[in-house]
């Protein structure tokens, strides 16, 4: 690598993982020079740091892959349904490597801070190892939960055994053998590592605020028949994922819950619980997303499914959510992660009930009791979709900051631009469907539209693009009306950024559905970009 100090390139793309690699395909094609940082040592993203005990997609790997070539998505052999962390890592490291794209990365380097230059019309970027680079363009492909979050614990400081969050897992593993362990959160990355834990610890003690809606996974290895019949279908079936609500080809029901007989609302319910589907129970009917009490028919079901699982009538109880809608939070799924809590070395604590006071030398103490471990693990999930965004300090014109101006909530036009910060690309930023969807689906929609865009202005000799205020203030109350024509926003959710202490209560993600939402931003380009302004070369 030459010496990056003042190194003036076309784009500098932050983050080298699903997005960032494919955003280094598409710029790379355009003809653009690139230059990338990632914080990691390798590529793989979220993938990269997430290696906890039963890390697993929760979109089948077939479908959570790339589709730009056909060529690799024939030659690619996933082994099952659910791709582990192990196997898609390697499937990164294969997609990197055929197509050569950690050739103009720079990893184990952090970006600290981007510069909007408006007299140069570029973008100067600095990172933590003291790189200087300008740019005419910058893309912010940092995924949407890669800012790992620690809970706010008194005391932390003096645990004096071993401590562990699921989104920063040692490489090398952890043996939990013989172990007391304590496992703090019940969201996704701890409802797939809890059971794994369980069946090494001598003890495990999971700490537990809002109990999650989970359905099983139905895991197993690939048959080779349905491999070869997807393949043989490859490129229908991507279309209609394209065209699909959330990137996923799944038969949905438009019927009302209350149209039918209980009996019907049971049979579909059972049919979707049984085929591990992360979407399947959600879309069993036409209005649990926006239907309390036909809500309640679906988080019922799963609740009964609970009940039927756990042995204790009390812990089943508290695993069973009651203050949120079903689906509201992003659904879990799991392989007995409920039958856990039927191990005679697990134990349920309710921390709504009974509050985590401090953490001590030794352990936890809560308001009636005091534990001791061996190990803590903080299942607390990320300051989810605008912390990677804010974590660089960003300046757009004036030395606006990107901070100041988010501090209310993020502000975007699209979800993929914020006014005042002129050639800046926020790749699945907040806005768009992003998380709500399969994000290989996503990704690769938000990457093709932004290298569109850039090809269209270097032909038309366009040096800036930068969404108008009017058009991001209707993109903003667009995306809140949407929000609340249903049930999310009864959640405390991370889409809210309820898991952060201070964050602004803003449903951030694009609930118009995923087919919607690419029409729109297609509409969009073909109206000769609308909503943006573009300022011509001299």
């Amino acid at each position: 690598m030459p010496d990056l100090d003042e190194r003036d390139v076309d784009a500098v793309v932050v983050g080298a993982g699903f997005a960032g690699m494919y955003s280094h395909h598409r710029l790379r094609r355009l003809g653009l020079t690139i230059q990338g940082f990632e914080a990691a040592d390798d590529v793989g993203g979220t993938w990269w740091w997430n290696r906890y005990p039963g890390a697993r997609c929760d979109v089948e790997s077939m479908d959570y892959s790339y589709s730009f070539s056909p060529d690799l998505e024939q030659e690619w052999e996933w082994t099952e349904r659910y791709a582990t962390q192990p196997e898609i890592l390697r499937y990164v490291d294969h997609v990197a490597s055929r197509f050569d794209l950690r050739r103009d990365v720079e990893f184990s380097t952090r970006v600290t801070a981007a510069a909007w230059d408006e007299g140069s019309n570029r973008w100067l970027v600095k990172t933590d190892r003291g790189h200087r680079v300008r740019a005419q363009f910058l893309i912010m492909a940092v995924g949407c939960l890669s800012a790992a979050k620690l809970p706010e614990l008194a005391g932390i400081e003096r645990f004096a055994g071993d401590m562990y969050h699921t989104g920063r897992w040692p490489h090398e593993g952890v043996d939990f053998t013989g172990r007391s362990v304590g496992v703090i959160g019940t969201g996704s990355s701890g409802i797939q590592s809890i059971p794994i834990i369980a069946e090494q610890a001598a003890h495990l003690t999971v700490f537990q605020r809002t109990p999650n809606f989970s359905v099983p996974a139905k895991n197993a290895p690939l048959d080779p028949t349905f491999v070869e019949g997807r393949k043989a279908s490859y490129r229908q079936h991507r279309k209609m994922m394209f065209s699909s609500r959330a990137g996923i080809v799944i038969r949905a029901n438009d019927q009302p819950a209350l149209s039918v007989t209980e009996e019907e609302r049971h049979k579909r319910y059972w049919e979707a619980w049984e085929a591990g589907n992360l979407f399947g129970m959600a879309s069993s009917f036409g209005d649990i997303a926006i239907d309390r009490q036909a809500n309640e028919t679906a988080a019922e079901f799963v609740r009964e499914r609970i009940r039927s699982i756990v042995d204790d009538p009390d812990v089943a109880e508290a695993l069973s959510p009651r203050s949120y809608p079903f689906a509201t939070k992003r659904l879990c799924l799991d392989s007995n992660y409920y039958a856990t809590f039927n191990r005679d070395n697990v134990v349920l604590v309710d921390v709504r009930a009974d509050p985590i006071v401090e953490v001590t030398s030794h352990g936890l103490r809560t308001a009636a009791a005091d534990f001791e471990f061996d190990a803590l693990v903080f299942a607390t999930g990320f300051d989810a979709m605008t912390g990677p965004f804010l974590e660089p300090d960003i300046r757009g014109a004036a030395g606006r900051s990107l901070r100041d101006k988010w501090a209310a909530g993020p502000r975007s036009y699209l979800g993929v631009a914020t006014a005042g910060f002129p050639n800046l690309f926020t790749i699945t930023g907040p806005g768009s469907p992003s998380v709500l969807t399969n994000m290989l689906v996503s990704i690769e929609q938000h990457v093709d539209w932004v290298t569109d865009c850039i090809d269209n202005m270097r032909s038309n000799g366009a040096i800036a693009i930068d969404p108008e205020v009017e058009a991001e203030d209707f993109w903003v109350s667009h995306v809140n009306d949407v929000a609340h024509l249903t049930l999310f926003p009864q959640a405390d959710s991370w889409y809210m950024g309820a898991n952060v202490p201070g964050k602004p209560r803003v449903f951030m993600p694009y609930l118009g559905g995923f087919a919607l939402y690419r029409e729109i931003c297609d509409g969009v380009a073909s109206d000769g970009y609308r909503g943006f302004a573009l300022t011509l070369a001299d």
